[in-house]
Parts: C-alpha cells; structure tokens; sequence
C-alpha cells in the first residue's frame, strides 16, 4: 500500500466532490480507509506542487506517478470511476 499525494484548491468544486467520492467509497469498501493520504494545498505548498506535473486539481499521485487529474466540467460518474482506480491501485502498491 502506498501514500496518495493529493493536489488541491481551496474552494475548489471538483476538490470537495473527490473528498466526498472517496468518503463514499470507503464506505463500500472500509479497507480503503487504510490508504495514506497528504493533502497538499497547492496554494501554500507552490515550491512542492511545482514539481508535479499537472495542471487541473484534484490532481492524485502516487510517488511522482500520477494517477488522477481532474478537468473542467468533470461529471461525478467521472470522478467516482476515477477515485476508484485512484483507491485500488495505492491499496494494491
């Protein structure tokens, strides 16, 4: 299992919707909570988030590996299929 890096924004809509997509998803599958997560707040974290490579947020890394980043009208479907992916491939690292 591996640390996620979560890039985000305050006040970013796509942001909160991925939180709660991953609180859904622990949910139905309680062995998700066991996934270290850092939330980074790109705003006060420019230096570090500047050695990323992504432009939208929520953006969703493991190492320097990204996995997730999300993009202007993403729908909740999108985001959900795409958290899960986030979700099995740290708990499976």
């Amino acid at each position: 299992m591996k640390k996620v890096t979560f890039f985000y924004v305050r006040g970013c809509p796509y942001c909160r919707q991925a939180r709660e997509v991953r609180k859904e998803l622990i949910g139905e599958n309680p062995a998700y909570a066991e996934i270290p997560f850092e939330e980074i707040d790109e705003g006060k974290e420019r230096a570090l988030a500047d050695q990323y490579d992504y432009y939208y947020t929520p953006a969703m890394f493991l190492g320097k590996e990204k996995l997730y980043e999300a993009h202007p009208g993403e729908s909740r479907q999108e985001c959900r299929e795409n958290m899960r992916k986030v979700l099995e491939q740290a708990y499976l690292a």
